[in-house]
């Protein structure tokens, strides 16, 4: 009985990660990531607060923190029909600040794999 209770459970877990899943966020580990963001001008915008910013950010990277009360009117600016490039400081915020883009209706979020952290190794 416990078998069949586990098989259930990790088959809900699987098909509910599944739709969660969006094609127009895509994770890319740091050196793809770097590779697209040194290709020219992109957009790409560090989601953090303005003090984990200060302390050390990619290079022109713009500064929406996604808790921030302005966050929906900044993130809004940018041209939605181009690539945005996104990262926090480990990754779960930047997860955060994706979903948010996509209903706003951005057609494409890459979001750094680990976030700074990884970034910084």
């Amino acid at each position: 009985m416990k078998k069949i209770l586990v098989i259930l459970l990790l088959s809900v877990m699987t098909i509910s990660c599944q739709s969660q899943s969006n094609p127009k966020v895509k994770i890319i580990a740091p050196d793809a990531f770097k590779t697209a963001i040194s290709k020219g001008e992109v957009q790409l915008v560090d989601v953090r607060t303005s003090e984990e910013f200060s302390e050390g950010a990619i290079a022109h990277a713009l500064n929406i923190n996604v808790n921030g009360a302005d966050f929906e009117t900044e993130i809004q600016k940018l041209d939605k029909t181009q690539p945005v490039y996104i990262y926090c400081r480990s990754g779960a915020r930047s997860q955060t600040a994706a979903k948010k883009m996509v209903d706003f209706g951005f057609t494409e979020v890459i979001d750094l794999e680990g976030g700074y952290l990884n970034w910084k190794q």
